[in-house]
């Protein structure tokens, strides 16, 4: 389902205040005029816990902070949904207006089911609109009001449980039915709340967030109930701040390097490791807690190297065909790529065609083993009768949008130009052979961005269809239709981003682009339409090679980021604006830079003594400890490769809230169950 996309206001709105006598009555008489704080849409009351998914059981509604002259109130009402035709919005300033905006719709450029995530909503409100009051009937009876003076605590959901939620627990005990964040917001919400109260985690128990007024008794009793402070402590922080109810102190449960030898014990007992200090992630980050920022040290400075030659390939292999020093080559291939002549044969040995200890031989025999077994999937397809055809949706479905993605894909490029060009059938045969190959997955819009290269490359049917399928064994995970690695991903983005640039990260959650959504694409497809044909070449064979570490294209990813911080931090960016500006990068990057940039941040992450375990764990840069001494010889971890794709656990940081593609995935028979995505 689109919703509405959800703009802040610049300015607060005057609202009216509904009559005391219920959400039936009339608004009628202007009472006094209120100040809208904080506003966000798609905030929905789940009336069913066992029906979560079930569309009947959710009430779309809105929550508000509303100054009173005497009183701060927080509000939920439901809201209709908007009728109004779904289209993608951006936000500009209007000539000759600081203070005017206006909706325009943005042209990406390209296929605009590729140019926005998460922005695919109904048409916004006009500015000057009033805020719509509690509906009559059976919604109604849900809305709620809670002044702020009321407020005892705030429980959070646990990661990774679907939406994030939130519950308000008043002094009176009532709990008030969980509002659950479809659009993310949660963090923004908190962030607001913080104006008037403060939010203290709970000693006992970290998923509640007690609340207390700006007072000093509160603050006194606050920091007696959390232990945070001994009476030294608590007297060198109070010299610090002559008034201790600043907004500095409003988000006390953020605790810097500023307070670090206020709140270290003297004789240094009871000291966490600052390895566990590591920031934290919560679901659509909601709940922000930093400790220790991290000192990660100088940045090096990296060059590639050229490209492995002919001539170089060669020296790898001994006489029977075996490669020689597999870890060697795979080093080279990292640091400077391939030169277009070795990469029809190196491209079937990075994507697990062949194995790299198998001889001459060995790997002749495989390509006539899987040349049969391709063949015979193919036939599988062909022999379809249009008349079973016509009783088979699921296929009739596969090979129209195979057939409509074809015909756009890389039509610039020599190999598929034309509207009779063979490569354009190659193309069409190898994907809907895939979809015989990998039943539960089939066919996602995506897919044939990635074969494009391949077939490109290897120039052959049989050799690009196994290539495709060991990609596709790295990524098949980012199209299920869960999305949950993809959500998961862009969790994991958001962490390293958090550690390497917090400022840059802080920037981002204050233009509501915290969740980086707008980087869906780069993962889900690889980069694939950021750089130029030749330059993806290079990238992909760079990211097969599994090094320098698990993950390595979550910080190509940083490096983009970090190529445009500047552009993206001196700008009067909003929302859409950062959406826009990523969006025009493509093909105006160099590949070789960046691919130097994210070398450079690893090794700056490598080098860093303090790095958080999380961190550590997601670049594979932890020790793994085995819960029981072996007899064996243990060995190091190695890289992550098509012929070897092993499940990893994904780190404690949980996904930001469910970005709405607009890509078409077509239902399978049998929902496979979602994994993690680890290159």
């Amino acid at each position: 389902m689109l919703h509405s996309l959800y703009r802040r206001r610049e300015t607060a709105r005057q609202i009216r205040e509904e009559p005391a006598g219920g959400a039936g009555e009339p608004l009628g008489l202007l009472l006094f005029h209120n100040q809208l704080a904080f506003e966000k849409n798609g905030v929905f009351l789940h009336t069913s816990a066992k029906r979560q998914n079930d569309q009947d059981s959710m009430i779309q509604g809105v929550i508000r902070i509303i100054e009173k002259p005497s009183d701060v109130i927080l509000q939920w009402i439901p809201v209709e949904e908007d009728d109004d035709a779904a289209q993608i919005h951006y936000r500009k300033e209007s000539p000759g207006s600081a203070s005017c905006r206006t909706e325009e719709l943005f042209d990406p450029g390209y296929e605009p089911d590729w140019a926005v995530i998460s922005t695919v909503g109904t048409k916004g409100r006009p500015q000057e609109e009033e805020p719509k009051a509690p509906k009559s009937g059976h919604r109604g009876k849900w809305a709620f009001t809670i002044s702020l003076a009321d407020l005892k605590s705030i429980r959070k959901s646990k990661p990774g449980l679907g939406w994030s939620y939130l519950i308000f627990i008043t002094k009176d005990g009532i709990s008030h039915q969980a509002l659950h964040f479809h659009q993310g917001g949660t963090k923004a919400l908190l962030k607001a709340l913080r104006k008037y109260i403060i939010l203290a985690t709970s000693p006992k128990d970290s998923r509640l967030f007690l609340v207390y007024p700006h007072d000093s008794h509160a603050l006194s009793h606050s920091f007696d109930e959390l232990q945070l402070f001994d009476d030294g402590s608590f007297y060198l922080f109070s010299r610090f701040f002559g008034d201790p109810y600043t907004a500095t102190f409003g988000g006390f449960s953020k605790v810097t390097n500023f307070f670090r030898g206020a709140l270290r014990p003297q004789d240094g007992a009871h000291q966490r490791p600052v390895s566990e200090m590591a920031v934290g992630l919560e679901d659509e980050p909601g709940f922000e807690v930093i400790t220790c920022q991290v000192e990660l040290g100088e940045r090096p400075v990296v060059h590639r190297q050229e490209p492995v030659s002919e001539q170089e390939w060669e020296s790898y292999f001994d006489p029977e065909g075996h490669v020689v020093e597999v870890e060697a080559l795979k080093r080279r291939i990292f640091s400077g790529g391939l030169s277009p002549g070795t990469r029809k044969e190196a491209w079937k040995f990075l994507l697990g065609y062949y194995s790299w200890n198998s001889t001459v031989e060995e790997r002749k025999t495989t390509v006539r083993e899987k040349t049969d077994e391709y063949f015979r999937m193919k036939l599988q397809w062909k022999s379809v009768t249009e008349d079973q055809e016509k009783r088979n949706t699921l296929l009739r479905g596969y090979r129209s949008l195979i057939e409509r993605d074809v015909s756009r894909t890389d039509r610039n490029n020599k190999f598929y130009e034309g509207n009779d060009n063979p490569g354009l059938g190659l193309l069409n045969d190898v994907l809907m052979t895939y979809c015989m190959y990998n039943f539960d997955l089939g066919y996602v819009q995506g897919m044939s961005d990635l074969l494009s290269p391949v077939l490109f490359v290897t120039q052959n049917e049989v050799d690009a269809f196994w290539c495709f399928a060991g990609f596709m064994d790295l990524v098949h995970h980012n199209f299920e239709e869960s999305q949950e690695s993809m959500k998961k991903q862009l969790a994991q983005l958001n962490l390293l981003l958090r550690v390497l640039d917090p400022v840059l990260c802080d920037f981002l959650d204050s233009k509501d682009s915290g969740n980086l959504s707008c980087c869906f694409r780069w993962l889900l497809i690889w980069f694939k339409r950021e750089f130029s044909f030749q330059d993806i070449l290079l990238l992909w064979e760079v990211l097969w090679t599994g090094l320098p570490s698990l993950n390595f294209h979550l910080l190509v990813g940083c490096g983009i980021l970090d190529l445009e911080r500047e552009a993206l931090m001196n700008s009067d960016y909003g929302f859409n604006e950062i959406l826009k500006h990523i969006n025009e990068l493509t093909m105006k990057m160099s590949v070789e830079d960046i691919l130097c940039r994210a070398e450079a941040l690893h090794q700056q992450l490598a080098n860093c003594q303090d790095l958080p375990l999380n961190v550590k764990e997601l670049l594979g840069l932890a020790e793994v400890k085995s819960p029981a001494p072996s007899t064996g010889t243990a060995s190091p971890p190695q890289p992550l490769s098509p012929s070897q794709v092993n499940e990893l656990d994904l780190t404690d940081s949980v996904s930001p809230s469910q970005p709405d593609s607009s890509i078409e995935i077509l239902p399978t028979e049998d929902t496979t169950t979602s994994q993690s995505l680890s290159p």
